[in-house]
C-alpha cells in the first residue's frame, strides 16, 4: 500500500530476526528481498545490491525460482537506475526465465535504450490486463513518463486523473507524491508552468520528509525546467545543481538518450526537422501531430535548451552533436 515508513520499520526487525534463523531459507529470501526494496528507495543502492546478491546466492544452494526471479528483478531495477543499461537486461531477463514480469522496470529500461515505440506497446500490454488500483498505480507512472517522451500528452494526462484517483482511496503520502509529480510532469508538457510548479513542489516536500533522494532529485529537475521557463534562471540553476549533487552522490547515470539535452524524444525529432529548414506547419504534416503540437513543442525546446530562437535552437543541436 506505498506504506514505505512502515515497510522499513518491518523489514528491519525482520532482517534481524531473519539473520538469527539461517535455517528458514525461503523465508529470509523473500524478507531480503524486501529489505532491498526498501534500501533502493531510500538510497542505499549498493547495501540493497548485496542483500539481493544473497538471496540469488542461497538460491543456488536450495532452489527457489520464484525468490531468485524477484531478486533478479530488484537487480534490474537498481542497474537500470545507476544507468547500467547492459546489467540491467541481463536481470530482467533472468527474472523472466524464473516466472517474473519484469515490468515495468523493462519498459522504461527501452526507453532508456531509445526504443520508446517498444517500450509504450509493453506497458499498454501490461495496463490491459492489470484490473487491480494498486497493481495499475504500479505502471501507471511509467506509462505517463513514456506517454510524455513520445509526445503523447493527452494520453499521459490519462493515466495521470486515473493515478490520482487511486491515490486518493488510499492514505499514503507516496501515492500522494507520485500523482503529485507525475501532475507536474504533464502540466510542464503543456506549459502550464504555474500548476506545474505547485504539483512537483508537493511532490518534493513529500519525498524529503520521507527520505527518498533519487525521486527528489528528479522532482527537482523537473522544477529546474520550469523556473528556467518562468524567467528564473537563478532557481533553475540552484535546483538542477542540486538534483545533480545528489544523483552523483547517488552513482545515477541517467542514461536516456535525451537526457543530455533534456529534449524527450519526440522534442529531438521536432528539432531534428526544424534544423532543415522546415516550418512549424510542415513538421506538423510530416510527423502527422496538430501545428499547435508543434507549437507548444517548439517552446518547451527553446525553455529546456535556454535559446532564444529557432536559429539558436538549430546551433546547439549541431554543436551537440544531436542531428
Amino acid at each position: 500500500m506505498y506504506a514505505f515508513g512502515r515497510a522499513r520499520e518491518w523489514t528491519n526487525a525482520m532482517a534481524k530476526w531473519c539473520a538469527e534463523q539461517p535455517q528458514l531459507l525461503t523465508f529470509t529470501g523473500t524478507c531480503w528481498i524486501h529489505r532491498a526494496e526498501v534500501l533502493a528507495l531510500h538510497g542505499s543502492w549498493s547495501e540493497a545490491l548485496d542483500e539481493v546478491d544473497r538471496v540469488i546466492e542461497r538460491c543456488q544452494t536450495r532452489p527457489d525460482p520464484a525468490t531468485q526471479a524477484a531478486a533478479c528483478y530488484q537487480r534490474g531495477e537498481i542497474h537500470r537506475l545507476r544507468g547500467d543499461l547492459e546489467r540491467a537486461e541481463e536481470a530482467y531477463r533472468c527474472a523472466s526465465q524464473g516466472g517474473y514480469e519484469p515490468q515495468p522496470g523493462l519498459a522504461l529500461l527501452r526507453l532508456a535504450q531509445g526504443r520508446s515505440d517498444v517500450a509504450a506497446s509493453s506497458i499498454r500490454r501490461l495496463l490491459e490486463s492489470t484490473n487491480e488500483p494498486l497493481g495499475r498505480a504500479r505502471l501507471l507512472p511509467a506509462h505517463i513518463e513514456i506517454s510524455l517522451a513520445l509526445g503523447d500528452t493527452s494520453e499521459a494526462k490519462l493515466a495521470c486523473e486515473e493515478l490520482e484517483r487511486i491515490s486518493k482511496s488510499y492514505d499514503t503520502p507516496v501515492l500522494d507524491a507520485i500523482a503529485s509529480q507525475s501532475r507536474g510532469a504533464v502540466a510542464l508538457a503543456e506549459n502550464e508552468m504555474a500548476s506545474a510548479l505547485a504539483s512537483l513542489r508537493a511532490a518534493l516536500a513529500i519525498w524529503n520528509e520521507i527520505q527518498v533522494p533519487y525521486w527528489a532529485a528528479r522532482t527537482r529537475q523537473s522544477i529546474g525546467l520550469v523556473c528556467r521557463a518562468l524567467g528564473d534562471e537563478d532557481g533553475a540553476t540552484l535546483e538542477l545543481e542540486a538534483a545533480d549533487t545528489t544523483l552523483r552522490a547517488l552513482g545515477a547515470i541517467d542514461a536516456r538518450p535525451h537526457t543530455a539535452s533534456g529534449l524527450t524524444e519526440r522534442e529531438l525529432q521536432v528539432l531534428r526537422l526544424v534544423a532543415t529548414g522546415k516550418t512549424n506547419k510542415a513538421i506538423a504534416k510530416e510527423l502527422c501531430l496538430s501545428e499547435k503540437t508543434i507549437d507548444r513543442h517548439l517552446s518547451n525546446i527553446f525553455v529546456k535548451l535556454n535559446v532564444p530562437s529557432r536559429a539558436a535552437a538549430t546551433a546547439y543541436a549541431y554543436e551537440r552533436k544531436l542531428i
